[in-house]
């Protein structure tokens, strides 16, 4: 997780806080009044009460400690700033604590679209609001433990629990009904669109699968997996995951779904 890095990150004050110059503020700004008119009918419910009850800034980049008394309240959980990224180890060890790692910085208007780093838009609107949903919370955690506890290798596998979930999940009801709990996704206009659209192809939810499917990080997803409701991450959480690892191991990768990245 740790390579050269396009941004550096502010340091907050004593408080927790951080004094974004005006340009920044701005961009937070245009980044969330562009994405909020594509979340009606698309972002889950769980999402969108999450983000009500943040009650997010529209005219400037939030700060942490604001956004921790919500989540301190709902879930107890809270959020650390951190660097553009940081190791794997670091990362988990967050999660177990219920801390939501947070990168203080924004991204450039070079790169206003797309940028690989999570930027502090990309973590706040993109997935504390659903840190407010004690489902999403504890699946979150437990994930945390998991990786704090796992190998280097089983960590590889256990990346792509979470990219099919917390980053790249989205819901389909029994009725077919299909809609997104993904930050990946929901921070994402382009993404929140296309996920939406025919082009992509929504499997099924199931763990062994998900943990054997290759992803790209710099392309629209080919492949997205599906649960029902965000309750169903209880249930996830309650199966052996380490077991499944193990079993993806021994099976091996499925055939990637997509052109391999050019050196």
């Amino acid at each position: 997780m740790i390579k050269q890095q396009n941004y550096i990150a502010h340091i907050p004050d004593t408080n927790g806080c951080i004094d974004y110059p005006q340009t920044e503020n701005d961009i937070w700004s245009e980044l969330y009044a562009r994405q909020l008119v594509n979340l009606p009918g698309r972002a889950c419910p769980e999402y969108l009460h999450g983000l009500d009850k943040l009650g997010l800034p529209t005219s400037r980049i939030p700060q942490l400690p604001e956004i921790d008394e919500v989540l301190l309240q709902t879930t107890g959980w809270k959020t650390a700033a951190v660097p553009a990224l940081i190791s794997f180890g670091k990362f988990f060890e967050l999660l177990a604590n219920k801390s939501f790692p947070v990168a203080t910085f924004i991204r450039s208007r070079e790169e206003f679209d797309y940028l690989q780093e999570p930027d502090i838009f990309h973590e706040v609107f993109g997935h504390c609001p659903l840190l407010t949903n004690p489902s999403f919370a504890h699946f979150s955690h437990l994930y945390g433990q998991l990786g704090l506890a796992a190998t280097k290798e089983q960590r590889v596998f256990l990346a792509r629990l979470y990219w099919f979930t917390v980053e790249f999940g989205v819901l389909r009801t029994k009725q077919n009904e299909l809609s997104i709990y993904g930050g990946g996704i929901l921070s994402s206009p382009g993404e929140t669109l296309y996920v939406m659209g025919d082009e992509p192809e929504i499997r099924p939810f199931d763990l062994v699968d998900v943990l054997r499917t290759p992803y790209r990080i710099d392309i629209m997803q080919p492949i997205y997996y599906a649960i029902d409701n965000i309750g169903q991450l209880d249930e996830i959480a309650e199966m052996d995951i380490m077991a499944a690892v193990n079993k993806a191991q021994q099976l091996g990768l499925f055939e990637a779904a997509f052109p391999a990245k050019a050196s």
